[in-house]
């Protein structure tokens, strides 16, 4: 399995005036607020990330398909969502679709309304 963190950066930075730090000692990406946090088994045997969601999405996928999606610690009671990389064939085409619904979720309205 290819390392899944540059593809990732590369969906985050290509979203309107996003930047990353480091935070907790990972990759993690902020529009103003942070949207989108790299999880390298960071506190558990996961790698993947941790994003933003919009309401019921974290227990419509959790609920759907465990084996992709989970509750991340911390953040999961806010409604995060936590998403596998470590699978065989992680599908970048919903990945990338759940990183701009966790920008949408942060970035103020003038920046989203830039998307559509």
């Amino acid at each position: 399995m290819s390392d899944p963190l540059p593809r990732l950066r590369a969906l985050c930075m290509s979203l309107p005036e996003v930047t990353e730090k480091l935070s907790h000692g990972e990759p993690t990406w902020f529009v103003r607020k942070v949207f989108v946090m790299y999880a390298n088994h960071h506190h558990d045997d996961v790698l993947g990330f941790w994003c933003a969601a919009p309401p019921g999405a974290q227990e419509a996928l959790v609920g759907e398909r465990p084996d992709r999606f989970f509750r991340p610690p911390y953040v999961g009671h806010r409604g995060w969502l936590g998403v596998r990389l470590d699978v065989p064939d992680p599908d970048w085409d919903e990945i990338a679709e759940i990183v701009t619904d966790a920008y949408r979720q942060v970035a103020p309205r003038k920046l989203v309304a830039l998307l559509d």
